[in-house]
C-alpha cells in the first residue's frame, strides 16, 4: 500500500490541509502495518463540500444518458481492475481471497450494472391526473461507509447518486481505504466532471458531524453502527435534511418444526460465519424447537468444525480475521460475557484458533440455551458468534424474533407456505426463506434501530431523488 496522503477533491488529487493527522492501516491477518493514511479535518471537508455544491447545478441538469454514460465507463474501469480490488479488500479487512474474488469485489460491479438497468427504465417523469410528477436529483450528498463490505457499501451509494444527478463527498472507512483509492482512480479516469465525486479520508467521530451538519449538504447516507446513526441524525436535524441510515442487526433465523434440521442448521451456521460474522444482516440468532435443541447443537458443532480460519490468501480459507483490533477485542469480550451469563458453549470460545499466533483471528463460536434477556442474545456482536435460542411453539418463535431493538433481516426454514406466513409476521426489512440469497433488485434496509432508508435497485435510486409535482391547468 505505501502511504495514501492525498484526497480526491474537485477532480484533482490534493494534499490535506495543514494539521492533518495520520492513521496506520493494519493488515488484520498479520497485525503488520500496510501503510499510513492521511486523515482530513474541517478544511478538507469544507473544500470537498464546496466542490460538490459548485458542481451540482450543471451535473443535475445533464441528460440521463450522459450520466449513465459515465457509469458505463466506471463499470468498464471497475471490471478491468476487479482482481486488484479483490486483493485490496482481502488485505485491508481480511476477507479470504476466494470470497473477495467471488463476492466482495463483484458486488460493487453488480450495483453498477443494476443501477444502469434500473435507471434506464425508471419513470423520472409521469402524469398522474392533472399533475406532472418529476423526480429530480436530491442535491449534494454525504456518503459515509464502513469497512465490512467495502465496495458493496460504497457502490450501492455512489452509483445511484450519479444516476440521479447528485454530487457527493465520500468518506470511506479508515480501516478500508485501499479499495476506495482504486475506485477514486477509476472514477477519475472515467472523466466524471470535476466536483461531482469527492473523497476525503477521516475519523468518523471527527468528520462525521461536519458531513452531517453542513447546510450545503442535502442528503446524508450512512452505513454503520447504530451509535453512528444516532450521531448523524442529531447533527443533521438542525438543517432538516434527508438522512438515510443502514445500521446494525440481530437477525433471527427461525427453524420451523418439521424442517430439514441437518440442512437448516448447517446453512445457518455457515451463513453466520460468512465474512467472519461481520455482516449487519447475519443470521445471528438461531431459533430452534426446544425438543430438537440437543440435535441442533450437535449439527452446529459439526458444522463449526469444518470452518477453516486462516491466511486470507490461502484458497482453502473459509473465514479470515476480524477486520481490526478494536473489533477483535469486542468479540472476545462478548464471548466472555456469554460464558458469564450462563449460556452453553457448543463450539469455539475465547482466544484464537489453534496454530494462529498473529492476526485478529477469532474461533467460530456457538452458544446454546440462550435467551433474549442475555447480552449475547440482544446486542450485535459483529463476529463469528452464533446464539441458539429454544422455543416452544411458532407464536413464541415470532415473539422472540420480534423482541429486538433491531429489525434488519430475518430467516425462516420450513415448508414454503408456512415459512412465508411466518415471514409476514416478522418486523424486519428483509426475510430470506429456505436459504434464498439476496437479489440486488430487492430493497436492503430495516425497521427500528436497523435504520430508516433503503438501498439497492430502484429503492436505492429513490433515496437520491426528490419528487416535484407540477399542477397543470385542465
Amino acid at each position: 500500500m505505501g502511504s495514501l496522503q492525498q484526497f480526491y477533491i474537485n477532480g484533482e488529487w490534493v494534499n490535506p490541509a495543514d494539521g492533518a493527522s495520520s492513521h496506520t492501516v493494519i493488515n488484520p491477518a498479520t497485525e503488520n502495518p500496510l501503510g499510513e493514511l492521511a486523515m482530513g479535518g474541517a478544511a478538507d471537508i469544507d473544500a470537498a463540500i464546496s466542490a460538490a455544491a459548485a458542481a451540482f447545478p450543471a451535473f443535475s441538469a445533464e441528460p440521463l444518458e450522459t450520466r449513465l454514460g459515465y457509469l458505463e465507463k466506471i463499470a468498464e474501469g471497475y471490471q478491468a481492475r476487479l482482481e486488484e480490488i479483490a486483493q485490496a479488500i482481502s488485505q485491508e479487512m481480511g476477507a479470504p481471497i476466494s470470497m473477495a474474488r467471488k463476492v466482495q469485489a463483484p458486488m460493487g460491479l453488480g450495483h453498477l450494472k443494476t443501477t444502469l438497468a434500473v435507471a434506464r427504465d425508471y419513470p423520472f417523469e409521469e402524469q398522474l391526473g392533472q399533475a406532472q410528477i418529476r423526480r429530480a436529483a436530491a442535491g449534494v450528498c454525504s456518503l459515509i461507509t464502513p469497512w465490512n463490505w467495502p465496495m458493496n457499501q460504497v457502490m450501492c451509494k455512489v452509483a445511484p447518486a450519479i444516476a440521479a444527478g447528485c454530487t457527493m463527498v465520500l468518506k470511506p472507512s479508515e480501516f478500508a481505504p485501499l479499495s476506495a483509492q482504486i475506485l477514486a482512480e477509476i472514477i477519475d479516469e472515467a472523466g466524471l466532471p470535476a466536483g461531482v465525486f469527492n473523497m476525503v479520508h477521516g475519523d468518523g467521530a471527527r468528520v462525521g458531524p461536519l458531513l452531517s451538519s453542513d447546510p450545503r449538504i442535502d442528503v446524508v447516507s450512512l452505513t454503520g453502527s447504530t451509535r453512528a446513526g444516532e450521531s448523524v441524525s442529531r447533527e443533521a436535524a438542525a438543517t432538516i435534511k434527508r438522512v438515510s441510515l443502514e445500521l446494525g442487526g440481530k437477525s433471527a433465523n427461525i427453524l420451523l418444526p418439521g424442517c430439514d434440521l441437518q440442512k437448516a442448521v448447517t446453512h445457518g451456521v455457515r451463513a453466520m460465519m460468512n465474512n467472519t460474522g461481520q455482516s449487519c444482516n447475519a443470521p445471528s440468532r438461531m431459533l430452534v424447537p426446544a425438543d430438537q435443541l440437543a440435535e441442533a447443537e450437535a449439527i452446529a458443532a459439526e458444522a463449526c468444525s469444518t470452518i477453516v480460519a486462516g491466511d486470507p490468501q490461502n484458497e482453502d480459507t473459509v473465514i479470515g480475521p476480524i477486520a481490526n483490533g478494536r473489533q477483535y477485542q469486542r468479540v472476545q469480550s462478548m464471548i466472555e460475557k456469554g460464558v458469564e451469563e450462563g449460556a452453553k458453549l457448543v463450539a469455539g470460545g475465547t482466544g484464537k484458533p489453534e496454530g494462529l499466533e498473529a492476526g485478529y483471528f477469532a474461533r467460530p463460536t456457538v452458544f446454546s440455551q440462550v435467551s433474549n434477556t442475555m447480552t449475547i442474545g440482544r446486542e450485535e456482536i459483529f463476529g463469528p458468534v452464533l446464539v441458539m435460542i429454544p422455543y416452544q411453539n411458532v407464536d413464541e418463535a415470532v415473539a422472540i424474533a420480534n423482541d429486538s431493538d433491531y429489525g434488519l433481516s430475518g430467516y425462516v426454514f420450513g415448508e414454503d407456505s408456512d415459512a412465508r406466513a411466518v415471514a409476514a409476521r416478522l418486523r424486519t426489512g428483509m426475510v430470506h426463506i429456505n436459504g434464498a440469497g439476496p437479489d440486488l433488485q430487492g430493497a436492503f434496509g430495516g425497521y427500528k434501530q436497523s435504520g430508516n432508508g433503503r438501498e439497492w435497485g430502484r429503492f436505492g435510486l429513490e433515496e437520491f431523488l426528490e419528487t416535484q409535482s407540477l399542477f397543470l391547468p385542465s
